[in-house]
């Protein structure tokens, strides 16, 4: 019999994944429903964090870009996973299931496929994950983060609903309060941050820009930037001799608190980043990481420069001197960067995570 309270998430282990995945599962129990996780390993590390959440491993492993030996050792890991996932689906008995994205989603949805529960797919990119892309067909619903989404087969077009990708709570927050005024005179804040692959290429990039920056300008700025442990003296060194203002981490704990306080964002464009830019309201030049699988980012950072709220730039084109006169163009033309900002904050969408679990009411009208 199924249990109509219980509700499972499948999710990959990346933080793109997970932090949906959490925000989903937060309201899910709020509103009363029991909320399973079936994970990888990976994602098995942030059980702590999913409080009054039960939270299982199954075997599962990547296979694309391996070699044919991995690959097979990836597929008898997905098969054994399988039979991990049939044994929870059993147990569990749920009235949907939410998939994330992920192999480790692959075993759990086809076990949910097979025993007839609804299958709602969230997808955080513009362009489908490799998982998503093979279990589109088994999914009732295809909840989607942007408005065009690539590598969605034709027939399974029509299943697809826009949501937008949940933040947490505590990014949302920050909507309620103000942009900083950004005056001729006054401070010019900027926040540099690399995304779950971190960003070499900003550590030797945007030093060198602000180098080649106007008096004028570079003595308003102040920056707070994302680094790798590694690299994080040498940074810090180079803002030293050009007499910046810079706080250099390895990462920040209060991320909400500087979003908020930011004009501009220079980072990767990840789902989960740009989530939480447009939902505060922060403008960003986008730099997509250029080995992302199906270059998913510059198909996500196209979407924003679309709405005009971000500026994308190829990392294999972006040079000091480029850089340098468009932050100086930025922070000299105000009404740009103000409009960048409005225009941002349109495109958020604050209520996605209720817009995805109001989805499930959508599957009763479907059956």
């Amino acid at each position: 019999m199924i249990d109509r309270r219980t509700i499972v998430l499948a999710s990959g282990g990346t933080a793109g994944h997970i932090y949906p995945t959490k925000a989903l599962a937060e309201l899910l129990v709020a509103s009363g429903y029991r909320v399973v996780l079936i994970t990888d390993t990976r994602g098995y590390y942030f059980k702590e964090s999913f409080a009054n959440i039960e939270v299982y491993k199954i075997r599962a492993y990547g296979i694309a870009k391996l070699s044919i030996i991995q690959k097979i050792k990836g597929v008898t890991k997905l098969l054994f996973g399988y039979l991990d996932a049939c044994r929870l689906i059993d147990e569990l008995n749920p009235t949907a299931l939410f998939s994330f994205g992920g192999y480790a989603c692959v075993p759990t949805v086809l076990a949910a496929s097979c025993r007839g529960i609804p299958i709602i797919l969230h997808e955080q990119n513009a362009v489908a994950g490799r998982s998503n892309q093979l279990l589109a067909k088994k999914a009732s619903i295809i909840a989607t983060s942007f408005e065009q989404i690539e590598k969605i087969h034709k027939q399974d077009q029509y299943k697809i609903i826009l949501v937008g990708n949940p933040v947490r709570a505590e990014i949302k927050a920050m909507r309620t309060i103000d942009p900083p005024p950004l005056t001729p005179d006054g401070p010019c804040k900027i926040l540099v941050t690399g995304g779950s692959q971190g960003a070499s290429f900003f550590a030797t990039l945007i030093p060198a820009a602000i180098a080649l920056i106007p008096k004028r300008i570079s003595s308003r700025l102040h920056i707070a930037q994302q680094a790798r442990l590694n690299e994080i003296k040498q940074i810090i060194a180079a803002y030293r001799a050009i007499g910046i203002d810079a706080d250099v981490r390895q990462f920040f704990n209060d991320m909400p608190e500087r979003l908020r306080a930011a004009h501009l964002m220079i980072c990767r464009s990840g789902a989960s980043t740009l989530a939480e830019n447009t939902v505060v309201g922060r403008p960003a030049l986008l730099v997509p990481y250029p080995n992302a699988v199906d270059d998913h980012q510059t198909a996500n950072a196209r979407a924003i420069e679309a709405a005009e709220g971000g500026i994308l730039l190829p990392q294999a084109n972006l040079t000091p001197a480029y850089l340098a006169k468009l932050l100086t163009d930025l922070f000299s033309n105000t009404k740009r960067l103000s409009y960048m900002t409005s225009a941002a904050r349109a495109y958020g969408r604050p209520n996605a995570v209720e817009d995805l679990a109001n989805t499930i009411y959508l599957l009763r009208d479907l059956s």
